[in-house]
């Protein structure tokens, strides 16, 4: 199962995300939902880094990534929202193997 954890301070602002495991559909390299999940995961780090030059911090290790933002008041919160509703959607597509939760930061 791929569990994703998105991180809120106390103004509700999304702050940073942690996405891990595998959605386990099917062999690697052939499985649709973890591929739908690691697309949309790496856009939207690499958007809130690269392409809006957020700072944050990014962890990758295997089945894992962490971003968090340093500067809460930024553009990123937006970038992060449009990741939980898509993992969201992606969650009801795929019923089973996808583990959504909001917690505070």
């Amino acid at each position: 199962m791929i569990a994703a954890d998105f991180y809120k301070n106390s103004s509700d602002m999304l702050t940073g995300f942690r996405v891990t495991g595998h959605a386990g559909m099917a062999d690697f390299g052939y499985d649709v939902c973890c591929a739908s999940v690691s697309s949309a995961v790496m856009m939207t780090a690499n958007t809130i880094t690269e392409a809006f030059k957020i700072d944050a911090d990014v962890e990758v290790d295997e089945n894992e990534i962490k971003l968090t933002v340093k500067n809460a008041g930024s553009d990123a919160d937006r970038l992060i929202l449009g990741l939980f509703i898509h993992m969201y959607n992606l969650k009801d597509e795929f019923p089973g193997h996808i583990k959504l939760k909001v917690s505070n930061s």
